[in-house]
């Protein structure tokens, strides 16, 4: 076992970090009973918003930069590299340098580190274009290849152009390192100050477009804004715009429907898909030009209007010479197995799509309706706080009312592309037998149906006009009001857990939905952006000078870094580095990666 230099103090502490005191674990267990005992299952699948405008879209992209430059010590091309490779996921990088070391690491993001780069004087041959140039002419990578500036540019430009200009590696061949930033900015912006600009817009926007814990907003127009999400980023969220939509595929708010299951209905209601299931029940295609043909009369004898006539009943082509019973030289007593049963399947898969789509469309339409008693609501609220001899002053029952009858219908109207998908035969129909899907399915309808009489009866009491009826009819109305808003709240809970745990959970197939939020969405708060955070780097007043105190690291990963620094290779290891500690690093007053700045991208969003 390598010795990383860690002190007895160190593991003693280690060790103590590691165990909770008795108090702690009784606190602990108390929390989660009262957690499972209240049954709020979205307490359990925590997650956190924050909205990144125009504005703090650099130093929110700074702010992750500073903490890898911080760990790793390196500078802000190699450490926007290691980030991109990674999706900007921060602490997946720390977890793959405890379990990799810092050599692989920096291997398989195309990052190379030259200790001593070796001094070029006089002239070289390009080997690109096999000109002789001068060194000051040329430019050198990471991975030592010197190329002529004329060849580096029309290899940045293409790259750009293209759109593959993130990551663009080393015209060596079979070379993994990516070029430097410095390099490009500096050479393309001497030849075409536009492609440079959309460069460093390229690397910028990155921090959304490959980041899978960013999305942008999808509001049109376009607000400008993206969300952030720490935690759980199967969730709903709502941007500081009002816009509220599904974090997992960036389309439209649809739990309880699955991200695959939403994309398929929006794709079934958009496109012409029923259409297709129409024509395939009511037509039968012409055997010449197979031009789909409605028969309007009762004669088995059809003519397409390219002139071609067929047997209705087989699709066969004949001649026209025809009576009421029988068609000239045509014959077609034998029965078509295939053709019917496809015909039979079509009809009934239409006429289910109708039914769950029909009711979709009914409740979408209600909740639309609905949003208009909003204004009505307001108008009656002020007349009634207005009323003479009246004791109720209080009607913020009704806001509660509307604001648990909107969430309800919304989940009551995404409820029927969640079950024409669940029960039907394009997403499970290997996963569950005939028995079982009729049984889970009489369970779903069962919970739907309850919901759904709750929700129209708390919108029935809601649309009554109370601003006319005397207290004693009113208090009647908010008793209603109260304990429906109740209901429907438990209801649409209980119908999530139903779905989580009794539907999907024993499926093979990884379908996850968004947890039930009984307040709503809330919209995200604009994103802090600390320059000086304790959790990156703070400076301590006990500290000499030239110490920076840095947290977010684990003792032990800290340990592998000096130890992987230190030797040219270094072996994998199960040291954990998810505690917190503080790791003290000497920096040099010759530093140039502290004295660099971390970032330099100042081209503005328009």
């Amino acid at each position: 076992m390598e010795d990383y230099g860690f002190s007895s103090d160190d593991e003693e502490e280690e060790e103590m970090d590691c165990y909770l005191s008795d108090q702690e674990e009784d606190a602990i267990e108390e929390t989660v009973l009262h957690v499972l005992e209240d049954g709020s299952a979205e307490d359990c699948r925590w997650s956190q918003s924050s909205v990144i405008t125009q504005e703090s879209l650099l130093a929110a992209q700074k702010e992750d930069l500073r903490k890898v430059t911080d760990l790793l010590s390196l500078t802000e091309h190699h450490a926007r590299t290691l980030l991109m490779h990674h999706r900007w996921d921060v602490q997946r990088i720390f977890e793959l340098l405890d379990r990799k070391g810092r050599n692989r690491l920096f291997a398989e993001a195309g990052i190379t580190i030259k200790e001593n780069k070796r001094v070029v004087s006089g002239s070289i041959t390009c080997q690109i274009c096999f000109d002789e140039v001068g060194v000051e002419e040329s430019s050198e990578m990471d991975c030592g290849h010197r190329f002529c500036n004329d060849c580096w540019t029309s290899h940045f430009s293409v790259k750009i152009t293209e759109g593959l200009s993130r990551r663009i590696k080393c015209m060596a061949p079979k070379c993994p390192t990516i070029c430097s930033d410095s390099v490009i900015r500096q050479l393309i912006s001497s030849s075409n100050p536009n492609l440079a600009a959309k460069f460093d817009r390229s690397l910028l926007e990155s921090y959304v477009d490959d980041n899978d814990a960013v999305k942008w907003c999808p509001s049109a127009p376009h607000c400008g804004n993206a969300v952030k999400v720490k935690g759980d980023v199967m969730c709903e969220v709502a941007c500081s715009c009002g816009e509220e939509f599904c974090f997992g595929c960036g389309g439209e708010a649809h739990s309880p429907c699955s991200c695959a299951m939403w994309e398929m209905w929006a794709r079934k209601c958009r496109d012409e898909s029923e259409t297709v299931n129409w024509i395939t029940v009511n037509t039968k295609p012409c055997p010449k030009c197979r031009k789909a043909v409605e028969k309007n009369g009762g004669c088995n004898l059809v003519a397409c209007i390219c002139g071609q006539a067929f047997c209705w009943l087989c699709g066969g082509a004949t001649g026209r010479d025809h009576t009421w019973s029988s068609i000239t030289g045509h014959s077609c007593g034998r029965f078509n197995e295939d053709q019917k049963l496809k015909s039979e399947y079509a009809k009934r898969n239409l006429y289910r799509y109708v039914h769950y789509h029909n009711r979709y469309k009914a409740h979408t339409d209600s909740l639309k309706q609905e949003s208009v008693l909003k204004e009505k609501i307001k108008e009656k609220i002020a007349v009634s706080e207005s009323k003479e001899g009246s004791e109720i002053k209080d009607y913020s029952w009704v806001g509660s009312g509307l604001g648990r009858l909107f969430r309800s219908r919304r989940v009551l109207s995404y409820s029927y592309p969640f079950a024409y998908y669940m029960f039907g035969d394009e997403l499970f129909k290997d996963e569950m037998t005939p028995k079982e899907r009729e049984l889970r399915k009489n369970l779903f309808e069962d919970q739907q149906q309850q919901l759904e009489f709750n929700v129209e009866r708390l919108s029935g009491f809601l649309e009554k006009d109370f601003q006319d009826l005397p207290d004693n009819e009113v208090k009647a109305i908010m008793e209603h009001v109260v304990t429906l808003s109740s209901v429907v709240d438990g209801l649409c809970r209980q119908m999530y857990q139903c779905i989580e745990n009794e539907l999907l959970y024993p499926l093979r197939s990884t379908h996850s939905i968004s947890p039930y939020k009984s307040k709503g969405l809330e919209k995200a708060a604009e994103l802090a952006i600390r320059p000086d955070s304790s959790e990156l780097t703070c400076q301590n007043s006990n500290s000499a000078p030239g110490t920076i105190v840095t947290s977010a690291l684990g003792k032990r990963a800290a340990h592998l870094h000096e130890a992987s620094s230190s030797s040219s290779s270094s072996e994998e290891n199960n040291c954990s580095s998810h505690k917190k500690a503080k790791l003290v690093q000497q920096v040099g007053p010759n530093s140039s990666d502290m004295a660099a700045p971390l970032f330099d991208l100042n081209v503005p969003l328009t």
